[in-house]
Parts: C-alpha cells; sequence; structure tokens
C-alpha cells in the first residue's frame, strides 16, 4: 500500500511537473507573438527590399545591394557570426524592348500587355511575324506536328484551374507551358511562344517566370500575355485567322557571382544540429519582389530577431539563410548544400518561407522516406498542440525548392504555408510591392516560423 502510495505521489509530480513546464512554453509563443506584433522588424526590412533596393536578379547591382543590407541588418542583431557564400549564376538581361502587336480588321495596332520569360533568347530588333496558332498543352503542339506548326506563332492558353482550393496546386498544374512552351514549339518549327500568364484572375498584368530551352534546341522568343488578352486573342481566333508581330531583345548575360547571406546563433547543448530558416533573396526584374520573396527573407530574419530580443538561447544552432538565384537556376541552394555536405553538416529541420506574406495558416513538412513519417508523428505529437491556438495546422506535403537538397541529411523540411488565394494575383509581376504586403499578416508568418523553430528547438526530434 505504502510503494502504490509513493508510486502515485511520484507520478503526481512528474504530470505537474510536465504541466509547468508546457504552460512555460505556451507562454513564451505567447511572448513571441507580442514581440512580432509591436516590436518586429520584418515590415521596415521589407519596405527597405521591395522599395528601396527593388527588383534584384541574381547577378544584378540590386542583388548586391541587397546582400549588403541585408548581411549589416543581421550583423546589427547581434548574432554570433554572419558570412556571404558565393555562387555563380547564369545572368540573364530582359533588353529594352518586348512587344507583341496585332493588326485589326479596322487597321488600328492592338499591342498586348506582355513580358519577356525569364532566360528567353530575343530576336533583337527585327520582328518576328506569323500567324497564331492555340493550343492548350505540350502535347497538343506534338500532335499537330510540324506541318501545322512551322512557321506559327505558337499561343498556350491553358489556365489556372480555378477550382483548385490551394491555388500553389492550380500553379503546378498549368506552369509546364510556361517553362517548356517555346522550346516544345520550337521543335516542330514554330518561330516564337506566347503563354497565358499564371493567375487565377482576369487582368491586364503580364506574369514573368523562368523557362527553359532543350539541349539541342533552336532557341525562339517566350513571352507571357495577360490573361485579358489571353481571352480576347483566344476570341479572335475563334473568328478566324489572326497574325502578330513580335519584338523582343532580351539576351543570355554570362556568368556571374552571387552570394547567399548566412548568419547563426551557435546551440548551447547541440552546436552539430542544425534549424535552419531562410528565403530567396533574389527576385524577378520587374516590381519589387514584396511576396516573392522578400516576405521569406524578412521571416527568416525576424526568427533571429525576435529570439536575440526575448534573450533565448537555443540548444540547438539557428542558422538563417538567404539564397541566391531560386527564381532562374537555383545555384545558391545547390551551392549551399553543396558545402554543407562536404562540412558533414546535419541539418535537423529546414524551414523556407516562399509562398508569400500572407497569413499563415500551417506549415507542410516533407523528408527523405525513411525518416519522413518518423518525424512527421513527432512533430504531431509534440509540437501541434502549441500551434493550434493560433490557428496553424501541420500536413505532409512538399517544403521549399532552396531546402529540397538537404533531403539526403535525413532532417526534416518544412514549408511556411500562408493563405494562397492571392498570392498568383501578384507573383512575378510589377504589382508585387510593398502595398500587396499587409504588416500584420506578415508578423504574424515571422511569429509562426519562431514558435516552430522554437519548439523543435526545446523538444528536439528524437
Amino acid at each position: 500500500m505504502r510503494l502504490l502510495l509513493i508510486l502515485l505521489i511520484t507520478w503526481g509530480n512528474v504530470v505537474q511537473l510536465q504541466s509547468q513546464s508546457q504552460e512555460k512554453d505556451a507562454f513564451f509563443i505567447r511572448s513571441i507573438y507580442d514581440h512580432n506584433l509591436t516590436q518586429g522588424a520584418c515590415y521596415d526590412w521589407l519596405m527597405v527590399l521591395s522599395e528601396k533596393i527593388g527588383a534584384r536578379l541574381s547577378g544584378s547591382e540590386a542583388y548586391d545591394q541587397a546582400v549588403d543590407f541585408t548581411s549589416k541588418s543581421l550583423l546589427e542583431i547581434g548574432v554570433d557570426t554572419v558570412y556571404t557564400q558565393p555562387s555563380e549564376v547564369d545572368y540573364w538581361i530582359r533588353g529594352n524592348q518586348t512587344s507583341v502587336e496585332v493588326e485589326l480588321e479596322n487597321g488600328k495596332i492592338w499591342s498586348l500587355n506582355c513580358l519577356a520569360l525569364g532566360r528567353s533568347i530575343g530576336n533583337g530588333n527585327t520582328p518576328i511575324s506569323g500567324e497564331i496558332i492555340e493550343v492548350q498543352t505540350l502535347q497538343e503542339v506534338a500532335k499537330l506536328g510540324r506541318d501545322q506548326i512551322e512557321g506559327k506563332i505558337v499561343f498556350y492558353n491553358r489556365p489556372m484551374d480555378a477550382t483548385q482550393i490551394r491555388t500553389f496546386n492550380a500553379y503546378g498544374g498549368a506552369v509546364d507551358q510556361r517553362v517548356y512552351g517555346a522550346s516544345t514549339a520550337s521543335e516542330y518549327g514554330a518561330v516564337a511562344a506566347l503563354v497565358r500568364s499564371m493567375t487565377t484572375r482576369n487582368d491586364d498584368v503580364p506574369h514573368t517566370g523562368t523557362m527553359a530551352y532543350a539541349e539541342g534546341v533552336e532557341p525562339i522568343p517566350g513571352i507571357a500575355i495577360s490573361t485579358n488578352d489571353a481571352n480576347r486573342l483566344s476570341k479572335m481566333l475563334f473568328q478566324g485567322p489572326v497574325e502578330a508581330s513580335i519584338i523582343s531583345d532580351s539576351y543570355d548575360g554570362g556568368k556571374r557571382n552571387s552570394d547567399n547571406v548566412i548568419a547563426e546563433i551557435k546551440g548551447s547543448e547541440f552546436p552539430d544540429e542544425i534549424i535552419l530558416v531562410g528565403g530567396h533573396l533574389d527576385s524577378w526584374d520587374v516590381g519589387g519582389g514584396a511576396h516573392d520573396d522578400g516576405s521569406g527573407c524578412v521571416h527568416a530574419m525576424q526568427v533571429i530577431h525576435t529570439l536575440q530580443a526575448l534573450n533565448y538561447k537555443p540548444k540547438r544552432t539557428i542558422r538563417c539563410v538567404l539564397f541566391a538565384n531560386e527564381e532562374n537556376g537555383l545555384a545558391g541552394a545547390r551551392e549551399y548544400a553543396r558545402v554543407s555536405n562536404l562540412r558533414n553538416e546535419y541539418h535537423l529541420a529546414a524551414i523556407e518561407s516562399d509562398a508569400g506574406g500572407f497569413s499563415p495558416r500551417g506549415f507542410s513538412v516533407d523528408g527523405h522516406p525513411e525518416v519522413l513519417n518518423r518525424y512527421a508523428k513527432i512533430m504531431s505529437e509534440r509540437i501541434e498542440k502549441y500551434l493550434a491556438p493560433y490557428g496553424l495546422m501541420m500536413t505532409t506535403g512538399g517544403s521549399g525548392a532552396d531546402i529540397n537538397p538537404l533531403k539526403s541529411q535525413m532532417g526534416i523540411l518544412i514549408g511556411l504555408r500562408p493563405d494562397s488565394q492571392r498570392y498568383f494575383d501578384y507573383h512575378h509581376t510589377e504589382n508585387d510591392r510593398i502595398e500587396a504586403v499587409n504588416p500584420r499578416e506578415l508578423q504574424l508568418g515571422a511569429a509562426a516560423m519562431t514558435s516552430l523553430v522554437f519548439l523543435i528547438d526545446q523538444y528536439g526530434l528524437n
């Protein structure tokens, strides 16, 4: 009887201690949110990146300015170390002119809202003219064959699927025509390719984005047109043949250096276990790259800022990485992973924000198949209960393009998942500027990431 009483008392003390520890952790998460919502610096940093520096394609002078600004800002926070890591990128130059013109029946010229696609090869100042042929898929081009494609301008007009609740799924279902459309059309003799912009919204704003040419294929111009213009052009084609004249003077700018920016706080107990937070510092050469991915960069910087401001001493090494060249090559991510593997580093967790500065909805986790299910279960059991009061859910799925090369280290890869409904209204456009970002939503995203870093550092994943 006495032994039973001792066991009950001991068990009660353990439960009480666990309860006190959980309550303490919950209060600390609350302090993270309080700090971010009242003293966070992320919106001010984003203002500089988006509006004072602006568009910052890897290899450009503006990108180098962004490296200097973020490096200095991280040093001012008071981290243990800040350094840059060079990578070699393929620089691309848009040039001075991209135009798509159609002569109407009344003799007037209709100039379409357009942008050259990233890495597209232009035709200098000599116009390309041809009849437009509308298709929905790459496979349709192959089916039509050279007899019907040669000498034509291929117009890819498959819209993003508006019935998809998660717009990233709609994007994934349509983006192949942007990436491979020009290359596929060239295989069958086309002289240029037009692509419907990647957005669910009907407007006059064209969206750029990367494209690629298959080896051995003659490069032809690839140009995005706005969704309103795509709809109008499609109606015209239904009524009869339409010809267009295209000018694009974009070109390959050769190899250039572009740096990753890295800052870290050394762990006190497990310094060899790294928890990475990051985003990509580059953007396309239009707009200000506010959502894509200035928001992700300042989210990651704010994690460091908040932990330092709250005098938190991490058990594990917290590393902030701002990657180069995500938009048109992933050279920064590949170089970071290469060097990390050479150093035999271990990333226990890598958390990426590259889905905009909108209200956070949760996180998706990914990893090597041998460890993913185990890590996902641990996170569900130990961590999700602390995040649920803030409306955050954990799901399995993708993580992020820049952290994906770290999968072989057998840690867990995590992507911040904000509300995605408006992201593709701004993605890769002139309109991706600071006024499109709500300060409170941005701060909440940073608070969510900081809370997750704190929980992984406290509880581990073993």
